[in-house]
This record gives C-alpha cells, sequence and structure tokens, in this order.
C-alpha cells in the first residue's frame, strides 16, 4: 500500500508503515506541490501528523478523490475536515505497530 504522511513524525509511524511493508513517502508540507512532489495522485493513504495542516486533506482529496484519510495526531480535527477522514486516532491511545497493522 502507499502512503503519503504528511507532518512530522515523532512517533516513529514511517518506521512502522515500512515494518508492515508499506511504500510511505512523506510531505513536511501539505500544499498542493508538497502532495504531488509525494505522489499523492497514485496513494492509497493520506496519513495525516499535524492538525494544524487539516486544510490539506481537502487539497489532498482533491488531487486524488480515493485516497484513505487517516489523521494520527493529538487534538480535534476541525469540522470541515473531519467530513472528509476515514479514521481519526490519537497516539495516546493506539501506538504507530497497530495504525500501520490496521492500515491493510
Amino acid at each position: 500500500m502507499k502512503v503519503v504522511l504528511v507532518g512530522t513524525d515523532p512517533n516513529g509511524l514511517t518506521d512502522a508503515l515500512d515494518a508492515e511493508g508499506h511504500a510511505v513517502t512523506v510531505a513536511d508540507v501539505g500544499n498542493r506541490p508538497g502532495l504531488e512532489e509525494a505522489g499523492v495522485h497514485d496513494a492509497d493513504v493520506y496519513l495525516l501528523t499535524e492538525m494544524e495542516q487539516a486544510t490539506s486533506i481537502a487539497v489532498a482529496k482533491d488531487l486524488n478523490p480515493d485516497l484513505r484519510v487517516v489523521v494520527y495526531a493529538e487534538g480535534s480535527l476541525p469540522d470541515f475536515a473531519s467530513r472528509q477522514a476515514d479514521l481519526v486516532v490519537d497516539p495516546n491511545l493506539l501506538d504507530p505497530e497497530a495504525v500501520a497493522e490496521e492500515l491493510d
């Protein structure tokens, strides 16, 4: 599965995804050029790790409407973004390995 991770990775999510066999690319900033460079057009999953970049969900879905959107971050997602998210997980409740396993 191809995953585009947007934001920082303080919990080691990239390593957990790699261990599960997922192809991961990282975009530090979820703007259109960053998402396109990370390969969002061909991705299966858009994984957001920073609530501050929630507006990037709409950009990602515009570029690839079939994306599965997963948010792995503390805090609350704004209403406009929560309607487009398939799964929102608090890192305090589920470790990166469990999230990587659930993406299959």
